[in-house]
């Protein structure tokens, strides 16, 4: 029997994501920064009429610096309702409806989502998890990023709608957390660890601006980019890869392996790196 673990793009086995929320003005230095340093980020967005437009973002600077520099647009809650404290028709509503307007004003198509307020782990009026995250998936929402804990392992979710995040940029022991990704080498971690990790770091702009700290993302930018070892990726691209790696086919005795997606793909197999294209059998030796 083998050891078979995802690996991303080239090989890679860890990556690193940001997510941002409300869509605030501050986002143009924080898309700017990010794109510098070549990181990706996932930008939540609520709907264009919440928020004042001294303190949004612009659909033209969202164009310009987010989606034409490889960023990525996702739904925050038209009005920014908690899922978890309104009901049922509400949340769908407020999910619906952001979808709806983000697509219309950026002309494509949005299947991610940070959650409103606190996630999806406090609950009334009727609302409770699962019937959450069946209407998520029923309007078309594959991800969900959720808050109030720190994924200080690095792992992968094992829900996509329950997507815990390595840490919030206020996190004191955030550049701790940034030392022990970067010195994970996986010619040491024992056969059965060597899963891919991932760094997901989450915020808002507008904390920056309140805090006076924007060092803390040039310092994150600093050690985190620029690695030929990292795959910097948005949330989305993290879950299409993800996804697609697990709707490969193997054998019974694992020794041929199809991939079915529309993405080349990377293992590791046994500590040893192997590449199956897109629509390929492939016999593992």
């Amino acid at each position: 029997m083998r050891y078979i673990f995802l690996r991303y793009p080239n090989g890679r086995a860890k990556a690193v994501t940001l997510s941002y929320d409300d869509g605030c003005a501050a986002d143009v230095r924080m898309a700017e920064t990010v794109t510098k340093y070549g990181l990706k980020c996932t930008f939540n967005l609520n709907g264009d009429a919440l928020h004042a437009p001294s303190f949004r973002i612009t659909d033209e600077q969202v164009r310009a610096l987010i989606l034409d520099a490889g960023h990525e647009v996702a739904v925050h809650g038209y009005n920014h309702r908690a899922p978890g404290a309104v009901r049922a028709t509400a949340g769908i509503r407020d999910v619906l409806d952001c979808r709806l307007n983000l697509e219309k004003r950026f002309g494509r198509i949005i299947r991610g989502m940070a959650y409103p307020d606190s996630g999806i782990r406090l609950f009334s009026n009727g609302s409770d998890p699962e019937g959450v995250k069946r209407y998520l998936r029923d309007l078309g929402i594959v991800y969900a990023r959720t808050l109030g804990g720190d994924n200080a392992d690095f792992c992968l979710p094992e829900d996509f709608l329950c997507w815990m995040p390595t840490a919030h940029h206020n996190n004191s022991a955030l550049f701790d957390m940034v030392d022990r990704f970067l010195a994970l080498d996986f010619t040491k971690i024992y056969s059965a660890g060597r899963y891919p990790r991932l760094f997901y770091l989450w915020g808002h702009s507008y904390e920056f601006d309140r805090a006076d700290n924007w060092d803390v993302i040039e310092r994150f930018g600093e050690r985190m980019g620029g690695r030929d070892d990292i795959w910097y990726a948005t949330n989305i691209e993290i879950y299409d890869y993800v996804t697609a790696f697990h709707s490969l086919v193997f054998s019974a005795d694992e020794s041929i392996v199809y991939n079915p997606t529309l993405k080349d793909l990377w293992l590791d197999v046994d500590g040893r790196s192997v590449f199956i294209a897109s629509g390929e059998t492939l016999h593992i030796q």
